[in-house]
């Protein structure tokens, strides 16, 4: 019976069998029947659909150019923003696109939701009636459809996947294909090429995608088994059909491999049209993949291929699959004797086959082995599936073909099948490349990657120890821990590099294209991902198992037996750590080669390429699209300068971009990666193993259409572990999971708190964690926003969201106050930390699959939420102008060096914000001498004007108006500065301080510069009536020169006699005007001061006066000091501190002394008795203060006197030559004397009878010259102090550089005496180094830059000299005045210019001066004028001629010390502050070893070395008094005192080497200095020996 069979079985095949020729004519391109009648016809048609299909979809143009990069970036069509949800044909691809990379398996309805119009024709017959049709005519007569009609068809939906498809590059296609797989929709396997219709196998596309499936063992047990997809070798069953039929062989395979989603695509599903263009000899392929339980169809994993259309037009397709599979599914049309393919399907009946008969109601029939016949007639689908399945299975079973998709390339040998790998040149390049990387991995991962192992994990250690110090943590002990950090880097430098390293390297520095270094990297990961993936299956599973077992024993408090599954748990991870190998762990490594080269300054000897090269790499790859590790979660550390060098790179290669950076959080495995490449198409790892921990970032790049929208060109996506991880157990898991939260809110824009479920115990694990790191964002001023994403909620939960909401509210408000109090403030509710609306910043989820895995498509649901989630990021994030990169590695930098500290907040600083207002300081500083210098030109113009006797008042508000222009051009440059610097949005928030501090600083300018006016304008009024004597003692002698030489007129017969008569009337006329003034008396400074001093000290005895000490060089103060509340113990003074504190009191009183002497006017008006006691009084006001500041200690009545004397004696010859200067110039004989030659010309010009004019013009002129070279000076002055500030390299920043400059100088010379006045007297030494630096730069640039101003100054004050007098004559030509008129107009056009007034020529006669020949005079006399500029005229003499205030290095002097200069308490270190009595406390960036200041160990001789910075993170206590017994942690600092009260100092490790190296250069000087050593507790570590000058000094620039 069965043999009866089977030969009419073959009878019926061979009837069916037909030409081979009149077969092979027919296009196998064509999706619908149409009626040619040649090839050539069917090829141009053929091709005119494709050219249609391509244009209505808009990717005519763009074959081969849709590129993964593009599609991945933020654009209003991946946010679903724009029309292409309104499904216009030209928006498909895009849609189509961007709705895969969301995971949503509605991808393929991308035409479904198009409009539909009438498809009818309309035909009428308007002479018919209803009652004249025939009625079964009307019916069936079908109208033809016009050509419009045919061309307006609907674009099939799996045209639109495959058109897409072959305009897609190869990453692209592999990124499409993945997404494909994860929705459990079949995969393209052979694609003929549209345009070359050569069969293409695109293996790439599917070197990413695995496959999970779990199978029963013998026992009952569940196995679970993962492999990359290409790798899989399964049973295949290939699904053809010949013929049409009317059953859907692609309907009943979507059934058979997933019945809940629609694998295949076939005629029911939703778009399906009649016609398609791309999709004819497409072959699918789809896995049906068991999940360990009794309804599973098959038992183990089998592979489904489908072949597209009548797989008679496909014999390639055909015959690959009748090759390749287990058994072939046939679908046979009804038998027709017209039927053909007789001969393919005698060829496939040799092989395994089950032959569906759409046609037949048959039974399932077994006609002989490996052969099956169903009918499908009369059956309804779970029938005919089940039948399908058992011959299936049936077969399979006795099949030993498998199939892998490997096994597919053999094809390519016979040129049948095109193979993408092996076909793209830098594919196969980098495949080979790859795979010869892979035959060094033959060690564990540890011995391949070794800087990643022990000394990485030692130095992470111990740098967190060291930045947590333990109680009584001395400095000795710190060095200890930086010396073993310093031997882990040494070591890890040490280690050989493996071969595998080695050739990973050179591979990477070899390419040179950027798409083939791409392929490398991604073969690379793939095949690592190969070789672990098979371990880590069972790993995963294994931890899985644990995991459960713990939270079960946490349920239960079984606290022994859980720490013993906790261990298992942390071995198993251990154990998932080495097998794991990927791209991130060879990163990790290049990070640690980077690292600790660059500690030692050397390269690798085994290394190809020199390490400074790496950071390039790994900024290659992310800029590539492949994510960078941020945290090593391993060392749970971060390597800061890896990250920070790798960041720099990013900026050579994209510039300093802006980023939006978002970070997530949330529980482990609660799907936080999985919602980032959902939402951004990214590549992190997504796996519930824990293969790897930490922090990851990707860019994700905005395109040029959402720049509008957004102010940032990337969005920075930053991917975690998850919190409250079962392997870290107790206050270890709160501390690691407070520090990642705090870490990834702190760096985060915007951060998700991703919750899992409604569990209610993790809701409120998680809620603790997130509240306290925005707590903490607060305090230190960071305002992050954050998103609440509530995932895998039931429906249920969703209606209630209000309800939800509201309680997530409170448990946020609740969750806030607990925290407040941990960190101790006062905060009552969640809105009080950050802003946060529970209506818009929750978002709830469904679970992420529909239906049970491996086999279930995600949820549609999940899909538009995370569309819906994407658009609210976006929109939020447009309200952001993000950070640059540059902020960002900063961010990084100054959030981690916090985290280390235990106290974060107090620890907290933002590195680039420091750096960002460091650089605002300095446009401070030259917006500031901006101002100073346009003041020092209106202050001299003024001052002309007060001498000259033009301006009797000086009012503030004439002072704002002139330097107004100055003032609005500075506030312009600073808006602008706020405005368009690249760090505007940084630089806002100090915007409304600096504005106050420049308007503070001008109104100061102001202020001083009206009081130093008004006290010239005083003195000027002062000294009136002895200047107007001087000027008419002038006069008087040049009336009598010339009235004696007009009568003398021809008496002298030569010049000799001339001179004679001269000289004999002059000392005449001297004597007579020396009758009539008082001589100047003699003044004795000292006389004065014991004077005041006794009528101020009764008590005090005269003779004690009169032996004055030179206080400033006394070794002891201890006669001086009377201690408070100590009894019996006068031994205090012996403290060291104490004696520099005087010493330092002493020092400051005297030079600043000296410098009030200096400004006194006694040039002016004369020495007075006042000055003395203005002096005295200033002194004891300075002594007072110094006692209410030092508690300790008071000083005697013998103090304040022997001081003052000191100083009145040390300054009595500043006292005697400015009183001198004053008799010089007000002594009639003495400055009469002076001009004896200017009024012996005037003599000698009138006896030879030289003209009036000329002779009134040369004395005019002689009168000129002081006053041109006094101008000219003080203008060359300020020139040359702008010219300093501009120039030199110490005076052209801040007051920060100034102070990097006097430092290196210090080290340079190392002068100790200079180190300590430096240290103790800061101020000072600030004033030294600026008039030493002035006084080498004027000396060194004198005849260069000097001279050739003041020439240009006095040939520009003769310019305008020249100009008045044309002036002048001119108005008086005009209103026919005389000389008189002249001169008033003459000098009124310079008394803003010159000290030169009419009032010089009070009492002379010059009426007979012609003024027209004046004007001609004038010009020349003045240019006869000999200046002292010549050869001879030295840098003394430039500086001697102007006055005290005048001189560069003053101007200078006021510019930079007129800030802060309060010194830390401890450390001397000076506040950095800007300006003085500034708001908030004094801070410094770096402060030092404490014993330069004298400070020791109680009860011991010994200096202390420690570090202000390290003491407050300590335990550790310090005696503020060490007279008392009262000691102050150092923790709390600030309640020692006021003196302690108003500094900032935050815990760091971070020093100054600079300050090291000092204490050991200087080692014995310092003991002698303070009487104390470097020994016991204070003893030197010997890793400060190490630091050399060199080093030292380099240091400095941490400074800037």
């Amino acid at each position: 019976m069965k043999n009866s069979l089977a030969s009419h079985d073959a009878l019926r095949l061979h009837k069916l069998t037909i030409s081979k020729r009149q077969r092979s004519e027919r296009e196998p391109f064509n999706g619908t029947k149409m009626e040619m009648n040649t090839f050539q016809g069917r090829k141009e048609r053929h091709e005119e659909q494709l050219e249609n299909l391509f244009r209505r979809l808009q990717l005519h143009g763009k074959y081969q150019k849709l590129k993964a990069a593009h599609v991945l970036q933020i654009s209003n069509q991946s946010c679903g923003s724009c029309s292409s949800d309104q499904n216009a044909e030209h928006d498909f691809a895009s849609t189509f696109i961007h709705r895969l990379l969301m995971m949503n398996y509605a991808a393929r309805d991308v035409t479904s939701n198009m409009p539909k119009k009438p498809s009818y024709v309309f035909h009428s017959n308007n002479e018919s009636t209803d009652h004249d049709i025939d009625v079964f005519e009307d019916i069936y007569n079908v109208q033809p459809s016009n050509e419009e009609h045919s061309n307006s068809e609907d674009i099939h939906p799996m045209d639109v996947q495959m058109a897409v498809f072959h305009c897609a590059d190869s990453f692209l296609k592999q990124l499409l294909v993945t997404k494909l797989s994860e929705c459990q929709y079949a995969l393209p396997l052979l694609v003929p090429n549209p345009f070359t219709r050569q069969l293409e196998f695109p293996l790439w596309a599917f070197r990413q995608i695995k496959k999970t499936w779990k199978m029963k063992g013998a026992g009952g047990e569940v196995h679970s088994k993962t492999q990359p997809v290409y790798k899989v070798e399964t049973p295949m069953v290939a699904f053809l059909r010949f013929g049409s039929v009317s059953a859907s062989k692609s309907q009943l395979m979507s059934s058979l491999v997933n019945e809940k989603q629609k694998t295949f695509f076939h005629r029911d599903c939703t778009g399906s049209s009649r016609t398609r263009v791309l999709m004819d000899g497409v072959v699918e392929i789809a896995w049906y993949c068991p999940s360990g339980k009794d309804t599973d169809k098959f038992s183990e994993c089998v592979a489904f291929c489908n072949l597209h259309g009548d797989a008679g037009d496909h014999e390639e397709q055909l015959n690959i699959l009748t090759e390749t599979a287990a058994v072939n599914v046939i679908l046979l049309p009804q038998y027709d004797k017209n039927e053909t393919d007789i001969a393919n399907i005698t060829n496939i009946y040799s092989k395994p086959l089950i032959l569906l008969l759409p046609e037949s109601d048959m039974k399932t029939t077994k006609t002989k082995i490996g052969k099956c016949k169903i009918g499908l007639k009369g059956k309804r689908q779970p029938e005919i599936l089940q039948e399908l399945v058992i011959a299936i299975e049936d077969i399979c079973s006795q099949s030993s073909t498998m199939f892998s998709l490997e096994k597919l390339t053999s094809f390519s040998q016979s040129q049948i099948v095109r193979v993408d790998e092996k076909e793209d040149g830098n594919c196969n390049r980098a495949k080979r490349a790859a795979e010869q990387m892979m035959k060094k991995l033959d060690k564990e991962k540890d011995s391949l990657l070794p800087c990643q192992g022990t000394f990485w994990h030692e130095w992470s250690k111990t740098n967190k120890e060291l930045h947590r110090p333990q109680p009584n943590e001395t400095e000795m002990d710190i060095s200890a821990k930086q010396a073993a950090m310093k031997k882990c880097r040494e070591k890890q430098q040490g280690l050989k590099s493996s071969e595998f390293l080695q050739l990973f390297l050179k591979e990477m520095d070899s390419f040179r294209n950027a798409q083939e270094k791409i392929y490398f990297l991604k073969w690379l990961g793939i095949l690592l991902d190969e070789r672990t993936s098979e371990n880590l299956s069972a790993l995963r599973q294994k931890y899985a198992t644990q995991c459960s077992e713990v939270s079960k024993l946490r349920n239960k408090h079984d606290d022994r037996k859980l720490k013993t599954e906790q261990k298992k748990v942390k071995a198993i991870s251990k154990q998932i750590n080495s097998a794991n190998f990927g791209l991130e762990h060879i990163l990790r490594e290049l990070s640690q080669i980077y690292e600790s080269c660059s500690f030692v300054n050397k390269n690798k000897r085994d290394l190809p390429v020199h390490f400074s090269a790496l950071p390039s790499f790994a900024a290659e790859m992310m800029v590539s699209g492949f994510p960078l590790e941020l945290m090593d979660g391993d060392a749970v550390h971060i390597p800061l300068i890896w990250v920070s060098a790798v960041i720099d790179k990013l900026i050579e290669k994209l510039g300093d971009v802006s980023v939006f950076v978002l970070s997530v959080l949330g529980i482990q495995s609660s799907g936080k990666s999985t919602l980032l490449n959902t939402m951004f198409g990214l590549q992190f790892a997504v796996s519930a193993g824990r293969c790897t921990r930490g922090a990851f970032m990707q860019l994700v790049k905005v395109s040029e259409d959402m720049k509008p929208q957004l102010k940032f060109d990337y969005v920075l996506v930053v991917d975690t572990e998850g919190l409250c991880a079962p392997e870290i157990s107790g206050r270890e898991t709160r501390n690691h999971d407070n520090e990642l939260a705090t870490f990834v809110v702190g760096i985060g824009n915007l951060t998700m708190i991703n919750i899992f479920g409604e569990n209610p115990v993790e809701l409120h694990k998680i809620l603790q964690i997130v509240v306290q790191a925005f707590l903490r964002m607060k305090q230190v001023k960071l305002n992050p926003s954050c998103m609440f994403v509530h995932q895998n909620v039931g429906p249920e939960a969703k209606e209630m969201c209000i309800q939800g909401r509201m309680k997530l509210q409170d448990e946020l408000d609740e969750m806030t106050v607990l925290a407040a109090k941990e960190e101790g403030c006062d905060i009552q509710c969640f809105n009080d930390v950050i802003k946060f609306d529970a209506q818009n910043d929750v978002k709830y989820f469904a679970q992420l699959w529909e239906g049970t895995p491996p086999i279930a498509p995600p949820s549609p649901d999940y899909s538009d939420s995370a569309k819906d989630l994407k658009q609210t990021i976006v929109s939020q994030a447009s309200a952001f102008s993000g950070m640059r990169l540059t902020h960002f590695k900063s961010r990084v930098q100054g959030l981690w060096e916090a985290l280390l500290n235990e106290h974060f907040v107090f620890s907290f600083r933002d590195c680039f914000e420091i750096s960002v207002y460091r650089r605002l300081e300095t446009e401070y500083n030259t917006w500031t001498w901006k101002l100073r210098y346009a003041m020092l030109a209106i202050e001299n113009e003024h001052l002309n004007k007060i001498v000259n006797r033009e301006l009797t008042e000086v009012l503030e508000n004439n002072l704002k108006t002139e330097i107004k222009q100055t003032s609005d051009e500075v506030n312009k440059s600073m808006s602008e500065y706020f405005q368009n610097d690249k760090d505007a949005a940084i630089l806002i928030q100090w915007k409304g301080s600096f504005q106050i501090k420049i308007n503070e600083v001008q109104e100061t300018i102001v202020r001083e510069t009206k009081k130093k006016l008004n006290d010239v304008l005083h003195q000027q009024q002062t000294t009136k009536r002895i200047e107007d004597q001087k000027t008419f003692y002038k006069n008087t002698l040049f009336e009598k020169s010339k009235e004696c030489a007009l009568q003398l007129k021809g008496d002298a017969n030569n010049e000799e006699v001339l001179r004679g008569d001269f000289d004999a009337l002059w000392n005449q006329w001297l004597d007579d005007i020396i009758k009539e003034t008082q001589p100047t008396r003699k003044i004795n400074v000292l006389q004065d001061t014991r004077q005041i001093l006794g009528e101020m000290y009764e008590s005090v005895p005269i003779n004690l006066m009169k032996n004055t000490k030179d206080i400033t060089s006394l070794p002891s103060y201890e006669d001086y000091v009377v201690f408070r509340n100590v009894s019996g113990n006068r031994s205090g003074i012996t403290d060291i501190r104490f004696k520099d504190q005087i010493r330092a009191l002493v020092t400051g009183i005297v030079n600043e002394m000296d410098e009030k002497i200096r400004s006194l006017p006694i040039a002016k008006m004369g020495y007075n008795i006042v000055y003395i006691q203005e002096i005295v009084q200033i002194i004891k006001t300075k002594i007072k203060v110094h006692e209410d500041e030092h508690v300790e200690y008071a000083f005697k009545k013998k103090f304040t006197v022997d001081l003052i004397l000191n100083i009145c004696e040390r300054t009595q010859k500043i006292f005697i030559d400015l009183h001198r200067n004053f008799w010089e110039a007000n002594d009639p004989r003495f400055y009469l004397e002076k001009e004896r030659e200017d009024y012996y010309s005037v003599f000698k010009k009138y006896f030879h009878g030289v003209k009036t004019t000329a002779i009134f013009g040369e004395f005019m002129c002689s009168k000129l010259k002081e006053p041109i070279q006094e101008s000219a000076y003080r203008k060359t002055a300020r020139e040359m102090a702008n010219e300093m500030k501009t120039n030199c390299d110490a005076f052209n920043g801040n007051r920060s550089k100034l102070e990097v400059c006097i430092l290196k100088e210090l080290a340079e010379k190392e002068h100790f005496s200079k180190f300590m006045k430096y240290i103790h007297n800061p101020k000072e030494h600030f004033k030294d180094f600026i008039r030493y630096k002035v006084n080498n730069y004027i000396t060194e640039h004198f005849r260069t830059s000097v001279l050739p101003k003041i020439n240009e100054n006095i040939d520009l004050q003769k310019e305008k000299i020249v100009k008045a007098a044309r002036e002048a004559s001119a108005r008086v030509t005009e209103s026919n005045g005389g000389v008189a008129l002249w001169l008033k107009v003459f000098t009124g056009k310079l008394s803003g210019v010159l000290i030169f007034s009419e009032e010089t020529f009070t009492g002379m006669s010059y009426d007979d001066v012609d003024v027209k020949l004046l004007n001609e005079v004038f010009p020349n006399e003045l240019s006869s004028v000999k200046f002292d500029t010549s050869k001879t005229f030295r840098v003394v003499n430039f500086l001697d001629k102007l006055d005290n205030k005048d001189r560069p290095d003053e101007i200078l002097i006021q510019h930079f010390c007129d800030c802060c200069w309060v010194q830390c308490p401890f450390c001397k270190a000076i506040c950095t502050n800007t300006l003085k009595n500034h708001r908030g406390d004094h801070s410094v960036p770096f402060h030092r070893v404490i014993g330069l200041n004298g400070w020791y160990h109680r009860g011991t001789t010994n200096l202390s070395i420690s570090i202000c910075t390290s003491n407050v993170a300590t335990n550790n206590s310090f005696y503020p008094n060490h007279l008392e017994e009262k000691s102050v942690l150092w923790r709390e600092y600030r309640t020692a005192g006021s003196q302690y009260a108003d500094w900032c100092i935050t815990p760091d490790v971070g020093e100054l080497p600079y300050w090291k190296w000092f204490v050991c250069r200087f080692q014995k000087e310092l003991e002698n200095h303070y009487s104390k050593t470097f020994q016991g507790s204070g003893s030197i570590p010997k890793e400060w020996w190490e630091n050399k000058k060199n080093n030292a000094t380099e240091s400095l620039k941490h400074l800037l």
